[in-house]
């Protein structure tokens, strides 16, 4: 590679036709498979869209300065003109076995990974964010924090929650429901499993059917020769809720007046995701959904997206997230993917946009990247260590009322269509509570730890002691206790420090004559001679802020 930059071997593009590739790549069996992809499902192979795509296929040469052709591949680009440009500013990371396209059906390849920078700097930079990133690795941390796991014996991409990753979940998802609910959304609840016909008239069974999984049969009848008496009917996972909360409105008459209606569902929802493709929390084939489905009258739409915007960006810093940015997905005309009329798209790609522009955040606008039925706005934020995360997204779609014939009753007497809003907050509850434990190291905020406080006794004898303060912090409702353990005190400490409680109480015989307790954090700072009923106080409030409380300072 050094030697293929300092001859600054010139990138050369070519158009070709796909039986020119399939000449020139004759002795590549998986580049020709990859030539039969274009046009057809290449985006829905792993790493295909690199190669091949819908439009024109083209080759890469790697020139040399005496015109000779190094080096040549399948490839959309775009590249720059030349090697040297590349400089020293990239580096081989890893090689790894991986499945071709991604599945345990195909044979398995070497996988070589690298990176390329503007600058070595840049480079040294990138490899520092990596290094911070396997620190804070949501696998690595779940287990090390008895969080989750994904046992074998359950499958690939399912997960298990334990009692600690159990309480996390339970206040995340306590939180959002008040929250929900105090901005006039109402919970429903829909199973997890369906008849085909649903999926027939939501489309998915035609668009989405390879993120489905296979049909569970049921309801078939045989008689005692087994022949079948009775065909059976095919039931499908759900891949997503919005086709049974579109039932709940349809299941009696509306009117104007009962829009906007605001559902909301923690909807677990199964994809079928190929094995290769899975990653922690972050990819899997089961997975709960914070779910809403807003429907509105045309004239509703943009306060409503600019209610949904602000109260999405309002909860996320409930968790702590706070650096935003904004994509409004549009559609263009070079192609004619789109549906509805040109009147539609104009007013609610507008009405997008000036919910975008009121935020005052930072606003891309990306042409060609809408649903083919609507426009939308993807809200993504930045965690601690500088990474991107596209999170929530409001997509409004027309597409589904009509395609179920939804109706509601206008102030004219007349019938009319409602605008449907999705709105998915974390995105997924697993993919959210993964970012988040990457985004604090596993060092949450209070309110959010699974063991809030946890009391050591400098000695045996003050065990007693810290039992009653302990007893007033849980009737108060924090989650407290006291370690009882044979460990020496120092030990202790270390314990559950790794462990990430965020706050100690130690007690010794000082603070039990004095009525007072220290306080030690997560830093190792600490704060001595705290009465009781301050302790108390300042730890309820803690939570009741939602604050991240690591050192001294935090509390004091």
């Amino acid at each position: 590679m050094e030697r293929i930059v300092r001859e600054n071997q010139r990138f050369v593009r070519r158009v070709v036709t796909d039986d020119e590739a399939r000449a020139e790549l004759a002795d590549e069996p998986f580049k020709l498979e990859l030539i039969g992809l274009k046009g057809g499902s290449a985006e829905a192979a792993e790493g295909a869209s690199v190669e091949v795509g819908a439009g024109e296929l083209t080759i890469y040469d790697n020139v040399t300065r005496d015109g000779e052709t190094a080096w040549k591949d399948l490839c959309r680009g775009p590249h720059v003109p030349g090697t040297r440009l590349i400089g020293n500013g990239w580096d081989l990371t890893r090689i790894a076995g991986a499945y071709w396209r991604g599945s345990e059906k195909n044979p398995q390849l070497q996988r070589i990974y690298g990176t390329a920078w503007a600058t070595k700097d840049d480079l040294r930079a990138y490899q520092h964010r990596l290094e911070e990133a396997a620190k804070r690795d949501h696998r690595k941390l779940g287990k090390e924090l008895d969080l989750f796991s994904f046992p074998d014996e359950i499958g690939s991409g399912l997960s298990v929650w334990h009692p600690r990753g159990g309480i996390i979940r339970g206040e995340m998802e306590q939180h959002a429901r008040r929250r929900h609910i105090e901005g006039g959304y109402t919970y429903v609840y829909t199973p997890h499993i369906s008849k085909e016909d649903l999926f027939l008239t939501s489309n998915h069974l035609v668009t989405y059917r390879d993120g489905m999984f296979p049909p569970i049969v049921m309801d078939e009848e045989r008689d005692a020769d087994g022949r079948v008496t009775k065909q059976g009917q095919d039931y499908y996972l759900k891949p997503m809720n919005c086709p049974m909360h579109i039932l709940i409105f349809k299941e009696r008459a509306r009117s104007y007046r009962d829009l906007p209606m605001r559902l909301a569902e923690n909807g677990t929802v199964y994809r079928n995701e190929l094995s290769g493709a899975l990653h922690g929390l972050t990819r899997v084939r089961g997975f709960t959904q914070d779910d809403s489905h807003l429907f509105v009258t045309p004239e509703q739409l943009e306060t409503e997206a600019t209610r949904v915007l602000e109260f999405v960006i309002s909860m996320l810093r409930d968790f702590g997230l706070d650096d935003f940015e904004l994509e409004l997905s549009m559609r263009d005309d070079s192609t004619s993917k789109w549906i509805g009329s040109d009147e539609f798209w104009e007013y609610s790609t507008n009405a997008l946009r000036n919910v975008a522009v009121a935020s005052g955040l930072k606003l891309t606008e990306v042409p060609g990247e809408a649903a083919f039925y609507g426009p939308k706005i993807d809200l993504k934020t930045r965690d601690a260590i500088g990474r991107t995360w596209q999170l929530s997204t409001v997509q409004v779609d027309p597409n589904l009322p009509e395609r179920f014939e939804l109706e509601y009753t206008g102030s004219d007497g007349a019938k009319h269509r409602p605008i449907m809003i999705h709105r998915a907050l974390f995105g997924s509850i697993e993919r959210f509570f993964a970012i988040l434990l990457e985004h604090y190291a596993g060092a949450f905020p209070v309110w959010l730890s699974p063991v809030q406080v946890v009391a050591v006794p400098v000695a045996e004898e003050y065990g007693e002691y810290l039992d009653g303060i302990v007893a007033a912090l849980r009737a108060q409702g924090v989650r407290a206790e006291v370690d009882h353990s044979d460990d020496r005190m120092q030990k202790k400490i270390r314990t559950h420090t790794t462990q990430k409680v965020p706050l100690q109480l130690i007690a010794g015989e000082q603070d039990r004559s004095n009525g007072t307790v220290s306080f030690r954090f997560r830093d190792g700072t600490q704060l001595n001679g705290i009465p009781v009923d301050e302790a108390v106080a300042r730890i309820t409030g803690a939570i009741a802020a939602r604050t991240l409380v690591d050192t001294a300072e935090d509390l004091a």
